[in-house]
C-alpha cells in the first residue's frame, strides 16, 4: 500500500485490496451522513454489527461479558486465549491487556464486530487475556464519562480480581491499550492510575495506537491529509465538539493529553503513528512531550498506513503492529518480573 497526493495536496490511501477499499469508502459516507443528524448517529449505533460471547472457542479464543456497573452500562468483554500449559500442574500466568476501542467517542462498543476480531487477534497472537471495555458514548455522555469508565474498570479488576478474572491472569503484568479515541482514553486512564494507589492491580506498560489528539491550530498533516480515509478536519472537529464540554475548545487537556511530568507511576509507553493518518503530527508531539516529562515511550511508525488500518487483516501493517506489541509486552513484563 503505497500514499499518493493529488493536485490539492491531499493525500488518499494508493492500492489498498478492493475490499479495504470499499469498507474506508463506506465508512466515511456513514461519518459525513452522522454529522447532518444525531439521528442518523443513533440510527447507526442500531445497526452496528454486534458479537455476542461465545464460550466454545472460536480459532482457539473464548469469550465472555463482565458486568462492572450495569447502572451505566459499564462492562467489559474477557478474551482467553489457548491454553498455555508448562506441565500437567502448572498454567502459565498471562499479561492481561485492558483495551479501549476506538470510535471518535462516539461509536462502536467492546462487543462489536471489528473489535471482536480485532481483540480476538491480540489475545492469540499475544498470548495474553484481552478486556475489551465497552463504555459509554458521546454526546450523550460526554467528557469525562469515558475516563471515569476507564477508571472504574481498573477500580473494580482490583477489588474483584481473582472472583472474576480467571486465575492464570498476572496482575502484576497488566496493559493498557486502545486505537484512535481508545488510544486517548487509555492515556487519560493511565494518568489517573498513576494517581491512584492500587491493591493488586500493576500497570507496567500503554500502547497507543494512532491515538486521537489534536489542538486548536490546523497542523501540517491535517491540512496536507485533508481527504485522508475516515478521518478530517471536518469530521475529527465533529468529535470534539460531541465529546468535550460544552463551550470548551480544543485548547482542553483532553484533547493534548495535558501535562505528566508530575505522574509517577505513569507506565512505559509504545506509540504508532501511520503516515497516511491526518493526526500523525499531533501524535509525535505527544511523544515529544512525553520525552520532555521524563517518561519512557518508544515511536513506531508505518509510513503507508491509514487511520484505522489494524481493523483490515488483509493489510500486512496489522501483523506488523501486533508483532511489536508482542515485543513491547514481553520486554516489559521481562523488567518488571
Amino acid at each position: 500500500m503505497g500514499v499518493k497526493h493529488n493536485s490539492c495536496g491531499a493525500a488518499v490511501a494508493a492500492e489498498l485490496p478492493w475490499r479495504t477499499r470499499l469498507f474506508v469508502h463506506f465508512g466515511s459516507f456513514i461519518l459525513d451522513a452522522c454529522r447532518l443528524s444525531h439521528l442518523i448517529l443513533r440510527f447507526l449505533r442500531n445497526v452496528d454489527l454486534k458479537s455476542p460471547p461465545s464460550s466454545k472457542p472460536i480459532n482457539g479464543v473464548s469469550s465472555s461479558d463482565i458486568n462492572v456497573d450495569p447502572s451505566r452500562n459499564l462492562w467489559f468483554r474477557l478474551y482467553l486465549p489457548p491454553s498455555t500449559t508448562t506441565t500437567t500442574t502448572t498454567t502459565t500466568l498471562l499479561p492481561l491487556l485492558i483495551y479501549f476501542h476506538g470510535g471518535g467517542f462516539i461509536t462502536s462498543a467492546a462487543n462489536s464486530k471489528i473489535y471482536e476480531h480485532l481483540c480476538r487477534n491480540l489475545a492469540a497472537q499475544l498470548q495474553v487475556t484481552v478486556a475489551s471495555v465497552n463504555y459509554r458514548l458521546a454526546p450523550n455522555h460526554r467528557y469525562p464519562s469515558q475516563y471515569d469508565d476507564g477508571f472504574e474498570t481498573l477500580k473494580f479488576i482490583d477489588a474483584h480480581n481473582y472472583a472474576v478474572l480467571p486465575s492464570n491472569i498476572d496482575l502484576n503484568r497488566c496493559f493498557l491499550a486502545g486505537d484512535s479515541a481508545g488510544g486517548n482514553i487509555a492515556h487519560h486512564v493511565a494518568v489517573r492510575y498513576g494517581r491512584h494507589e492500587f491493591e493488586k492491580l500493576s500497570i507496567i506498560g500503554l500502547v497507543e495506537i494512532q491515538p486521537f489528539f489534536g489542538g486548536e491550530e490546523r497542523s501540517e498533516s491535517e491540512l496536507r491529509l485533508s481527504r485522508a480515509p475516515f478521518l478530517n478536519v471536518k469530521r475529527t472537529d465533529w468529535m470534539w465538539r460531541l465529546f468535550l464540554p460544552i463551550g470548551s475548545d480544543r485548547n482542553h487537556e483532553a484533547v493534548s493529553g495535558g501535562d505528566v511530568s508530575e505522574v509517577v507511576k505513569f507506565p512505559a509507553t509504545l506509540v504508532v503513528v501511520g503516515g497516511g493518518d491526518p493526526l500523525q503530527d499531533w501524535q509525535r508531539r505527544y511523544v515529544e512531550g512525553l520525552k520532555k516529562s521524563g517518561k519512557e515511550v518508544k515511536l513506531i511508525e508505518y509510513p503507508n498506513a491509514i487511520h484505522g488500518f489494524y481493523i483490515f487483516p488483509e493489510l500486512p501493517q496489522l501483523w506488523y503492529l501486533i508483532a511489536e506489541v508482542r515485543d513491547f509486552i514481553q520486554s516489559q513484563s521481562a523488567r518488571n518480573a
